[in-house]
């Protein structure tokens, strides 16, 4: 049985604590590992060897960081498989979906290359008589992540690319649920030249999250999770005087007009909908059909879809997806389905009693599609994080907009149509962070930014893209005059540019 240590200055290490988690494969239920869960005598460990670490790396130049990416980014193409198949094996998700995964990850990698150009400072000559005047970004230090089952390796890779890049140093608290791509990822980083110390890996549960929320040399926190915790990452850590972003749930509805193409927009739901089990933050649980008829068609070819969703271990190249992730969170998910029967929808598919032959211990939720959904039932205002699909139908689509603005969450949503004018008036009405036209997940690609709106999120800045170049520096302003001859006497009115 495998063993998951904490890497701390390039070292592996079970570190002070004898607590443990346990490690299980989704598709069988059986345990595979453990993982060694942090103390906050090893919290202070990691946080002194990041700190360490930052006196030089801080001072090398952004072009050689750069070159650390690029090497970075060779090896995870080489080893896309293999980082694949550790999440697969921990989270549950079909490989091809883990191999997608990777891939979105390095284009954050690929983003971080160009740091020398995003650090550029600005310079303004003469703003006053013999005065220039010139701004750069300046690293924070110690700064950390802290990130979710769902992706194991996307995610960390949202943060850890451009935070290192820009100066700081790292240290990465991954989901105690599926922790060896987290290992691998920092293990591939020393092989492409990092320094030791620079991107350290901190297993744990709540203990070591709240060691780094309240460290005083933790100067910023990156979260992605639910919104409960988000909300507490964000209040704790920025009443410890920490910079933090903190990405929440989501509820994310695709309206279907009329004039759509409806096997695209099925389609489109299909995979939105029910990949990866539906674990995903921009997955979409509500399909918003406008009239009657429009739902009529969608429901009558979504049913037979969602049935033959082809259900299986991540092994199962043909699976169209694998199990949730835990016994709980199966529990909860069928608590869901239990809920939605009692509030009155329609069970179009039922996904409850699925079992699979030789996998009947495995976590296995089947595709499940309710109809006439309302928004005063649990299923929809909650963020289930499973195989579930909603369909709430909209009169008009002025209704289907008020609906999805009335909803706490802003993550992401789509619309699906062929009018232009429709799809412009959404884009500037829809009161959500990321907007996808006829495209069901709309993830910003790497060199954008990602964040949502609302309680999908609490700090000012997205994640990776620019906004990460901010999020994990600081504003530096010089003002500077050298001796020219000319001696104006001493000033005593508040200065101008004169």
């Amino acid at each position: 049985m495998k063993r998951i240590e904490h890497i701390i200055g390039g070292e592996h290490t079970s570190g002070e604590s004898t607590r443990t988690g346990a490690i299980f494969n989704p598709a069988t239920g059986e345990q595979t590992g453990e993982v060694v869960l942090a103390s906050e005598a090893d919290v202070n460990a990691v946080v002194a060897t990041a700190k360490k670490a930052f006196e030089s790396w801080s001072s090398v130049p952004p072009a050689k960081r750069a070159q650390v990416m690029f090497a970075f980014k060779g090896l995870l193409e080489k080893r896309a498989d293999d980082i694949a198949s550790a999440i697969s094996a921990e989270h549950g998700k079909t490989h091809p979906d883990a191999l997608g995964e990777v891939a979105r990850a390095l284009e954050v990698v690929e983003f971080a290359c160009g740091i020398p150009h995003l650090l550029k400072g600005e310079f303004s000559r003469n703003v006053g008589t013999a005065v220039d005047a010139c701004a750069d970004r300046h690293a924070l230090g110690v700064v950390a992540g802290i990130t979710p089952f769902n992706f194991p390796t996307m995610v960390p890779l949202w943060m850890i690319p451009m935070a290192i890049s820009c100066g700081n140093t790292f240290i990465l608290k991954p989901s105690e649920r599926d922790p060896s791509a987290a290992n691998l990822i920092v293990e591939l980083l020393h092989e492409a030249g990092l320094p030791k110390g620079v991107c350290n890996v901190l297993h744990g549960d709540k203990v070591a999250v709240d060691g780094l929320l309240h460290h005083p040399d933790v100067q910023a926190i990156s979260f992605v999770g639910s919104t409960p915790i988000a909300e507490y990452v964000y209040k704790t850590g920025t009443a410890n005087g920490k910079r933090v972003q903190a990405l929440g749930g989501a509820k994310n509805h695709m309206i279907v007009m009329p004039d759509a193409d409806i096997d695209q927009a099925v389609d489109a739901l299909m995979g939105a909908g029910y990949g990866a089990a539906g674990e995903r933050c921009m997955a979409v649980s509500v399909a918003v059909p406008v009239g009657e008829e429009t739902a009529d068609r969608l429901v009558k070819a979504l049913a037979p879809k969602v049935a033959a969703l082809k259900i299986g271990p991540s092994t199962d190249s043909d699976a169209d997806m694998g199990p949730v992730i835990t016994q709980a969170h199966k529990d909860k998910v069928l608590g869901y389905i239990d809920a939605g029967i009692k509030e009155g929808a329609d069970l179009v598919v039922d996904g409850r009693g699925f079992t699979l032959q030789g996998y009947e211990n495995g976590y296995f939720v089947g595709g499940t599609l309710f109809d006439r959904v309302t928004p005063d039932m649990s299923i929809y205002k909650d963020e289930i994080f499973g195989p579930v699909l909603s369909v709430v139908r909209a009169e008009s689509y002025d209704v289907a907009v008020d609906l999805i603005n009335k909803h706490e969450y802003g993550n992401g949503t789509a619309i699906f149509t062929r009018d232009g004018d429709a799809a412009r008036n959404f884009i500037d009405r829809i009161q959500v962070g990321m907007v996808g036209v006829n495209v069901p997940i709309p993830v910003p690609v790497g060199y954008h930014s990602f964040g949502g709106w609302k309680r999908s999120i609490f700090g000012s800045h997205g994640i990776y893209g620019p906004e990460a170049v901010h999020f994990y520096t600081k504003l530096k302003t010089v003002t500077m005059r050298w001796p020219t001859g000319i001696r104006a006497g001493a000033e005593f009115n508040f200065p101008s540019n004169g």
